[in-house]
């Protein structure tokens, strides 16, 4: 009878462990705010980019804008091949150069807007967003001025020239 026991034990022991395996531990200690907190900016975020916010964004650029560089698709493909002419993705700037000139859309407002977004100078990129912004801005108008090249030349806070 103890054989029987001794070579019943460890079959019990795998059983109960693939079982406690399979259920949800109890013991965990974990934040629930920051997983809370975690949900909603990820929702936040979804929200920031739904489609009714893009539309928003394109229906106000066609007020600001008279012509067809005001057109919703002139203004969604004018500022993906800048934004692309800047990255240096000249293949897919220039497919999509392509579907820009198809629509009837300004080629002239493309070489405007690069100009100026280049003429800004470079871009942080520890800010992805900078790029965008300043395409977007430089999309309503060509004719921005370049950012002043004071605020590039001061120093560094927290240090010091002594």
């Amino acid at each position: 009878m103890f054989v029987r026991v001794m070579r019943l034990l460890p079959a019990m022991f795998i059983v109960g462990a693939l079982t406690a395996a399979g259920q949800p531990a109890f013991g965990q200690s974990g934040d629930q705010g920051a997983a809370d907190k975690a949900r909603q900016q990820q929702s936040g975020d979804a929200k920031k980019d739904s489609p009714q916010r893009k539309a928003d964004d394109l229906m106000e650029v066609s007020r600001q804008l008279a012509g067809p560089a005001g057109n919703p698709e002139c203004v969604w493909l004018g500022r993906r091949v800048v934004n692309l002419l800047w990255r240096d993705d000249m293949d897919t700037a220039f497919r999509h150069l392509d579907l820009y000139d198809r629509f009837g859309c300004p080629g002239g407002h493309i070489q405007a807007t690069f100009r100026c977004v280049v003429r800004q100078g470079s871009i942080d990129p520890k800010a992805p967003d900078s790029l965008n912004a300043r395409v977007n801005t430089c999309w309503v108008n060509p004719a921005a001025p370049p950012a002043p090249a004071a605020a590039a030349n001061t120093p560094p806070a927290g240090t010091s020239t002594q």
